[in-house]
């Protein structure tokens, strides 16, 4: 049985947490991450434990594009886990897995894949194009 308030109220934290990557405040992005965080993105070398990491790696992109803009196309909410399908735009104006910055607009597409607990992300897997986004700064050729 689908619990309605429960998926309306992840629809809304997913719809937020879009709308926080956008204001590009570091302290409103984490604020929907838990103290007991853990998490994996497909662009870094480590799992990602805690407010403070979460904090250092959403600044990370932030200082990358700052000027990034997210939008959801897609949400799909099963039990407390959302899987949220996202385009991300931005100029890289800072450096990002030690690469240099190159003044190039790029757009990137990915997938997070947050469980939430207590309106808190607990647990995400961050599944994005990397390829697509080095192809967009000139380090790889096009396909």
């Amino acid at each position: 049985m689908v619990d309605r308030d429960q998926t309306s109220q992840l629809l809304t934290l997913a719809n937020n947490l879009i709308n926080a990557w956008n204001t590009h405040n570091i302290e409103g992005l984490v604020s929907f991450y838990a103290p007991n965080y853990e998490g994996v993105d497909v662009g870094q070398p480590e799992k990602v434990r805690g407010t403070e990491a979460a904090r250092q790696s959403l600044n990370r992109y932030l200082q990358a594009f700052p000027d990034i803009h997210f939008i959801a196309e897609d949400i799909l909410i099963r039990g407390s886990t959302i899987a949220l399908v996202w385009q991300a735009q931005g100029t890289h104006q800072g450096v990002l897995m030690h690469i240099p910055p190159t003044g190039r607009k790029v757009t990137v597409r990915g997938v997070s894949l947050l469980t939430i607990h207590n309106s808190l992300i607990v647990k995400a897997s961050y599944i994005w194009d990397v390829a697509g986004l080095l192809r967009g700064i000139g380090l790889l050729p096009e396909l």
